[in-house]
């Protein structure tokens, strides 16, 4: 594919904002194990095709289908405590990118602000992205109103995607529009988001079926040749450049 073949390869956009769960951390395998360690905690059976519904979802709303689809809804609240609980241990013992996603976060840096904009909690976000060696790339990162009582802290009022809040105030931080912004996606309820904030979208990872068609663009990994050729091609660089 040339940079004449798609669309979006030859549009310069004035910001991104990256996903972190299965876009630069590979931690989805790290919430789908804390799913079966919470089921079985509570002596419950996940439910076929549970882990495809459940990507990308808030963990309080999580813990609230969690509920729902085994038919115990007093437990919504305790099951997106002790889902939280889970993945916060296992994601600070094995902190893991996904390919390409330290390269791709460079390149970026040297000529773009950057934002995060992720469904998980401030402290998962901030302290798997620092250990990665990624975190200082960013000038913002963006997540969801806490419910009352949490540790962690963010903006009040901001709903989890899919809702459109947590997108629209990343392009808005890095002082631009959302349109003029490009989100990088890999789950159904995050492209959902940012199309509904109004970004363009990269999608990243296994291709699926019936939702690569929301993305504007749709690569297998953030090492694609034809990605990082359109960065160095279409994107100028800049002189504040983060120090590396």
């Amino acid at each position: 594919m040339t940079t004449q073949a798609h669309p979006l390869l030859g549009w310069s956009p004035e910001a991104v904002v990256l996903d972190c769960d299965g876009t630069l951390m590979d931690s989805e395998r790290h919430w789908q194990d804390a799913r079966t360690r919470t089921f079985r905690e509570f002596g419950l059976t996940a439910p076929p095709g549970f882990a495809d519904r459940a990507k990308g979802v808030h963990y309080v709303d999580c813990g609230r289908l969690m509920a729902e689809e085994t038919h115990k809804p007093d437990l919504a609240d305790d099951l997106a405590r002790s889902l939280l609980e889970h993945f916060l241990s296992l994601v600070a013992d094995d902190p893991v990118t996904m390919p390409g996603a330290v390269d791709f976060v460079r390149l970026l840096a040297g000529r773009l602000p950057l934002a995060v904009a992720s469904n998980c909690p401030s402290q998962v976000v901030e302290e798997s992205l620092g250990r990665a060696g990624l975190l200082r790339y960013f000038a913002h990162v963006v997540v969801p109103t806490e419910p009352s009582g949490s540790s962690t802290t963010a903006p009040e009022g901001v709903r989890p995607k899919p809702w459109p809040d947590v997108y629209m105030m990343a392009a808005r931080l890095c002082g631009t529009e959302p349109e003029r912004a490009l989100a990088v996606e890999d789950s159904a309820t995050g492209i959902e988001s940012a199309r509904r904030a109004g970004l363009k979208v990269l999608g990243v990872g296994p291709r699926p079926d019936e939702d690569a068609s929301r993305a504007d663009l749709w690569v297998t990994a953030l090492h694609s040749p034809v990605l990082l050729d359109w960065v160095r091609r279409q994107v100028p660089r800049r002189t504040d450049t983060p120090k590396g």
